[in-house]
Parts: structure tokens; C-alpha cells; sequence
């Protein structure tokens, strides 16, 4: 059966695509849109108070398959993700030349650092830009972005690991992926993110999809720890770093603690995994 977490079908529509392999009263065509704020949530339902599934960040795609009652329900082309945002949030497709490598950045209003700020954009999010001067760049639709907090897409991080490192502290939200909050499998999904490597959205998906197992007693740094409902990146043999629930943040623990730790709520180890 389809996963539906990442098929765009209800019992009332679905995409055009999928038509003979679900069921549904109507099939539609997807419109592309682009996600016009720095970070939105993705949620289960059309509700503010619904669980927040993910996260979508600017320059993002989404593609729309309905829109009703000032929700958009589609699916993030990053990761596959099917949801509902604020319709306000969807603008029109750019084609977005550069990313963002601060963990966050100001969008202003002008070229210049007393300007005031429209919008915080966070680590990876997608960006146009049309000029520069005065050491920022101005970028579609309108704003301007310190320079130096931005990189062309082709250029990524050489070492995905010290990324996840720059969240720690960050506080643990569920569904998160930004440093304004961020669980154990978006700080996987965004690390990888910033080194031009594409992950799915959730620990399960993760476990399945990247890498390759390796024996525990191999384990370094890099690795993937994974637990059933969690995951953890190796800083080395014995340090985990993972954003929790237990502390509520991003953490670098003895991994020995936290094996201890999960075992009691979530069960032994079940893989370890290298990219």
C-alpha cells in the first residue's frame, strides 16, 4: 500500500498522477508554488492547532492540489511530504540560484543593517538573487540578504556532521527543522541537506533509505544510531549528538547513556547506519 505520508490522495481528490492506482471522487493537476515565507509548518490537517508533520522553508516547491478555506493541500518536493500550509504562504515559482549557510539570516528591507527586517530565513532555504550592493543581495520578490549568509546551490558543506554540530542547543520541536526548533530526524534531514544530500523527512523512511548497516563495534564518526522513533548521528565511537525529548534540545551525550536511556522506552538498537 501507498504510503500516505508521501501520496497527495484523499478520498475526495488525488493527483492526476495516481489515477488507476487510488481511489477517488476526482483527479486533479498539481500547480507549483513556492514558499514566500522563511519557514512554514506543514500540518496534518487544516487546523492551526494540527500536528506540525514538517517543516518548509523558502524557495521551497510545493505543489498545491486543492486550496479551501485559506489552506493549500500538496506536497513539498523536497521530501515528498503531503500536508497543509497557509494558503498565504504559497507565492508564485522562482528559480532560485543560491542557498542559504548561516543558520539563520535577516531578510531586510534594504541594503543595509539598521533596515528593518521582514523575515528570518533559515539554514538551506532557497533564494534568487537579482543584484548586489553594498555587500547584501537583493533577491526575489523583494528583499535583501547579507552576502556573505549565502552560497551558489552547487556549492554544499564538506563535512555534514559539523553542520548537525552548529544546532546544539537548538530547542527540540517535533516537526522542526530549523534552529528556531528541530527534532532528531530533521537535524539528519538538514545536515544532509547542506551537504547536497537528499534524505526523507522521517526516522523510519531515513533507516530504510540511506546508507548502509554496519556492525555496532565498527561504528565512527558519521555514522547514523537509530532506535525505533529515533535517531542520533556519531560524533565518534562513543559521543552521540541528537536533538531529544528527554532534554528537549540538541544534545552530545555518551552514547552508552543514551542506549541505556532508550532501551527502556523505545527498545535496543535496532541498525547502525553509513552513508
Amino acid at each position: 500500500m501507498s504510503d500516505p505520508r508521501l501520496t497527495p490522495a484523499r478520498p475526495d481528490l488525488a493527483a492526476a498522477n495516481l489515477k488507476g492506482t487510488v481511489q477517488a471522487t476526482a483527479f486533479v493537476d498539481g500547480k507549483p508554488m513556492t514558499i514566500a515565507r522563511g519557514r512554514t509548518a506543514l500540518r496534518h490537517a487544516p487546523e492551526h492547532e494540527a500536528l506540525q508533520d514538517d517543516e518548509l522553508l523558502f524557495g521551497e516547491v510545493f505543489t498545491v492540489y486543492d486550496s479551501k478555506g485559506g489552506w493549500a493541500w500538496g506536497q513539498s518536493a523536497v521530501d515528498g511530504y503531503v500536508g497543509y500550509v497557509h494558503t498565504i504562504v504559497c507565492g508564485d515559482p522562482i528559480e532560485p540560484t543560491h542557498r542559504v549557510v548561516a543558520l539563520v539570516t535577516p531578510l531586510l528591507t534594504g541594503p543595509d543593517i539598521k533596515r528593518a527586517t521582514r523575515d528570518l530565513l533559515p539554514l538551506n532555504a532557497q533564494v534568487k538573487v537579482l543584484e548586489r550592493a553594498n555587500g547584501f543581495a537583493r533577491i526575489a520578490p523583494d528583499g535583501y540578504v547579507f552576502s556573505g549568509h549565502l552560497a551558489p546551490l552547487d556549492v554544499v558543506a564538506g563535512d555534514w556532521v559539523a553542520t548537525a554540530e552548529r544546532f546544539v542547543g537548538t530547542a527540540y520541536v517535533w516537526g522542526g527543522k530549523t534552529h528556531a526548533g528541530i527534532d532528531c530526524s530533521g537535524l539528519v534531514q538538514t545536515a544532509l541537506a547542506s551537504a547536497g544530500i537528499a534524505s526523507p523527512r522521517d526516522t523510519d523512511l531515513q533507516e530504510k533509505a540511506l546508507g548502509q548497516i554496519v556492525p555496532f563495534q565498527d561504528r565512527r564518526r558519521g555514522d547514523l544510531v537509530f532506535w525505533s522513533g529515533h535517531v542520533g548521528i556519531l560524533l565518534d565511537e562513543a559521543r552521540l549528538l541528537h536533538a531529544n525529548s528527554f532534554r528537549m534540545q540538541v544534545d552530545v551525550e555518551p552514547l552508552d547513556d543514551v542506549i541505556v536511556r532508550m532501551t527502556s522506552v523505545a527498545g535496543p538498537v535496532t541498525t547502525v547506519k553509513r552513508l
